[in-house]
């Protein structure tokens, strides 16, 4: 999970580290959270200085390192105070299972328990990155404390499962630094799509020949997985249909895999009406062989290759959506299913693009040049609608799917309660 340079730029970020093996994490935490752009505050425990030295924190934050609510070097002795006054968000990351506790019962007896209890709640949110041995994280009482948290609005970001450092295997693992980081860009962005559901299709399709060959193409599903991501940033719940691609999920997204675009269509019809929003972002094959060799397909002795591959047309899963009366609803203004195309051409973008809004009968037709986007990290949008178009420059994919979710957010509007 990739964060952009200028993600959290201008945000500061107040990061407490509590006692755990996990604080080794924390110094590419900072890492990762300065090169998105913030400016970091590092806060430790005495239990966390057991794990790491302030003076790391402190070289790689650029910034002085709070570790004792005794300490007299600010005007009035209350940097616990004023540590959180122009913080944007305080993460405690990781939080053990006695700093949760101390959380849960109120606690202020050393410097970052303080500081959360004395942080303006109405302005800067609390997250925590729990961090501890599987029976800790299992255990009832971790459990009571946590619905606490959650009850007095604390954002609890994992934990992970995986080997822990004790060499047991489970629940309990600090988030990864990037997923964290991703986290946070997260908590910033605009909540435009809140309580809305969105439903995306994402990567190629594979129509096999025979048991080791298929028809395919260059789709890598980054722009899809963009687009489910910046949904899911946006407040709503997502659910990411995609291709054969080796991407990870993101966070907080449903994923189905399928391969064809027959599994892709029974994956999407059903869900499809239970959404507001189809992105239909996946490069569904056009055909595929009519009938499928049970066995691989040899060469014959003079190399000649099979005298006929006879291919049928795939179904149209964007324009069979198209068709459902939820859909077709919202193409007459009414709260109903928003469906949005993507058209990846090779020439004469905007003809093709809008003879396909019309076709597929669709409020939006999204459309790039496949030879200049497949693969790529950046890529130029056109949004084609019935009132003409407009043009997304080239941009990092990820900020380009942020830009298409607000402009989707905004044809939402009028149905919005």
């Amino acid at each position: 999970m990739t964060t952009l340079a200028a993600d959290l730029q201008g945000r500061h970020i107040v990061l407490g580290l509590s006692g755990g093996i996990a604080c080794y994490k924390a110094a590419q935490l900072v890492r990762e959270l300065v090169q998105a752009g913030a400016s970091v505050q590092v806060v430790m425990t005495d239990a966390a200085r057991q794990f790491i030295t302030p003076i790391t924190m402190q070289a790689l934050s650029g910034r002085r390192v709070w570790t004792s609510p005794w300490d007299s070097t600010e005007p009035d002795a209350m940097a616990h105070i004023h540590l959180t006054r122009d913080a944007d968000a305080l993460l405690v990351a990781p939080a053990s299972a006695d700093f949760i506790a101390r959380l849960a019962q109120g606690r202020a007896d050393e410097v970052l328990s303080l500081l959360c209890l004395a942080r303006p709640i109405e302005r800067c949110p609390l997250l925590v990155a729990p961090a501890m041995n599987r029976e800790m994280w299992a255990h009832p009482a971790t459990g009571r404390n946590l619905a606490q948290l959650v009850a007095d609005g604390v954002q609890v970001l994992g934990p992970d499962s995986g080997e822990q450092a004790c060499g047991e295997v489970g629940d309990g693992r600090m988030l990864e630094p990037a997923v964290l980081c991703a986290e946070l860009v997260a908590l910033f962005q605009p909540k435009r799509l809140l309580g809305r559901r969105v439903l995306v299709t994402a990567g190629p399709t594979f129509e096999p020949i025979d048991p080791v060959r298929g028809l395919t193409n260059r789709s890598s599903g980054k722009m899809g997985f963009a687009v489910a991501r910046a949904a899911q940033e946006a407040g709503a719940a997502v659910t990411l249909i995609a291709g054969p691609v080796a991407l990870p999920t993101p966070r907080g997204v449903h994923r189905i895999d399928v391969e064809t675009a027959q599994q892709m269509h029974d994956a999407v019809l059903p869900l499809a009406p239970q959404h507001d929003v189809f992105i239909a972002t996946a490069a569904v094959a056009d055909w595929r062989p009519a009938t499928v060799a049970p066995h691989k397909l040899k060469k014959t002795a003079e190399g000649a290759a099979p005298a006929v591959l006879t291919l049928v047309e795939n179904i149209d899963i964007l324009a069979a959506v198209a068709q459902l009366p939820q859909a077709r609803a919202a193409a007459g203004q009414r709260p109903g299913l928003l469906c949005v195309g993507f058209a990846a051409e090779s020439e004469d973008l905007l003809r093709h693009a809008r003879e396909k809004l019309v076709r597929k009968n669709v409020a939006l037709m999204v459309a790039n040049l496949g030879s200049a986007t497949f693969g790529q990290d950046d890529n130029t949008l056109l949004l084609v609608d019935a009132e003409g178009q407009r043009e997304l420059p080239r941009a990092p994919k990820l900020t380009l799917a942020r830009q298409l979710i607000a402009d989707i957010a905004r044809r939402l509007a009028p149905h919005t309660a």
